[in-house]
């Protein structure tokens, strides 16, 4: 059995977990016994953190696969998959680890299960070197939505760094085959909005703060558009811990979504620090929209695996191509028969920096429905 098993250097390029991620998915998907080798060799601390062996078991239980290598620390799994099921799978980080990282490893394999699935997700919903959990509502939902298919998202609990403690509830139908998607046009920014938000200890000052600091700083840059940043307070029952951060979403006329978000630091609760928060979320969304491209740094990357899996051509514009992406890119066709071309826009302004990622889709299909 060794003998097939398709071998990943976890230490190359991103050299994080992302790489887990895709390779776990594709291998759960495709029914490849895989062997993951330096698994986060490029971190300070190497290894399975908590909230990768979760997501690794989690990917197990629902392919009823085997797992050797599951417990921190460690730097080589081995994983072979079996046949996906739908039904109701629980991944619990127990620390703040990322809700949204566990739901990038689970999503591609529970759109190919027999039957629909419920992902109960438990642990950071707003965390540092993540998306935030609104951002996958408001930027990743539509646009991923797609690619033909429909989830659903339940917030049950927003849980914060340090200690996590959120819950959140997907639930989603399989599909017979994802489409290709065509994200080349831009078109003009129509609305910016957003929500500045406050949980536990802190006072609902700071979120206005930010959403004030966020506000100032894009109309420099966009003066004629208004933008309306919501300031909140969470409910302390739909919270666990203290927490504070913003997100802030652009939206164009051709449907293309764009956001900048950041999070308070623990133990920061003074006006110039909720100020610097705001401004940091507003340039990453100006950055993003400076570029020229149909989808913002943070999606690029996301994307990926699902176009790999698509049947047809999917096209995307974009800025500049991330290390992320480079790595999913990488990753992606190593597993799959898909390909991937990545070239230079010249259509434009020549100072934007902008690029086409096209992919002739493997045209996956789900063999159960």
């Amino acid at each position: 059995m060794d003998g097939d098993r398709v071998e990943i250097d976890g230490g190359v390029m991103e050299g994080g977990g992302q790489i887990l991620r895709v390779s776990t998915a594709l291998s759960c998907l495709l029914g490849l016994p895989l062997r993951v080798r330096r698994i986060r060799a490029g971190r300070s601390q190497p290894g399975l953190r908590p909230q990768h062996l979760s997501g690794l078991e989690m990917i197990r239980d629902l392919c009823d696969g085997q797992l050797d290598g599951g417990e921190i620390g460690s730097t080589e799994i081995t994983f072979t998959p079996g046949k996906i099921k739908g039904g109701t799978h629980i991944a619990d980080t127990k620390t703040a680890g990322s809700v949204c990282l566990l739901l990038q490893v689970a999503m591609p394999c529970v759109l190919f299960a027999a039957s629909p699935s419920e992902l109960r997700l438990k642990g950071g919903t707003n965390a540092e070197m993540a998306p935030q959990i609104d951002y996958t509502v408001l930027v990743f939902k539509p646009i991923i939505e797609k690619f033909n298919f429909t989830f659903d998202c339940d917030i049950k609990r927003r849980g914060y760094y340090p200690q996590g403690g959120g819950e959140v509830i997907i639930r989603m139908s399989p599909v017979k085959q994802l489409s290709p998607i065509n994200l080349t046009e831009r078109g003009t920014v129509t609305k910016i909005h957003g929500r500045a938000f406050v949980a536990g200890a802190l006072p609902i000052k700071l979120a206005k703060d930010m959403a004030s600091a966020a506000v100032r700083c894009i109309r420099k840059e966009i003066g004629d558009l208004y933008v309306n940043i919501q300031p909140v307070r969470e409910p302390d029952n739909q919270a666990f811990g203290t927490g504070s951060g913003i997100i802030i979403v652009a939206e164009t006329s051709t449907g293309c979504l764009f956001a900048g978000s950041s999070l308070g630091k623990r133990g920061e609760n003074c006006v110039r620090n909720s100020d610097r928060v705001g401004i940091e979320a507003a340039e990453m969304l100006l950055g993003n929209l400076r570029h020229g491209g149909a989808v913002d740094d943070y999606l690029q990357d996301q994307l990926i695996i699902f176009m790999a899996l698509a049947n047809g051509v999917s096209r995307v514009k974009s800025g500049p191509i991330t290390l992320h992406t480079q790595t999913a890119i990488h990753f992606a066709e190593q597993l799959t028969k898909a390909t991937f071309t990545v070239t230079k826009s010249e259509d434009e302004d020549s100072t934007k920096d902008t690029y086409f990622i096209e992919c002739q889709g493997m045209g996956m299909i789900n063999s159960s429905l």
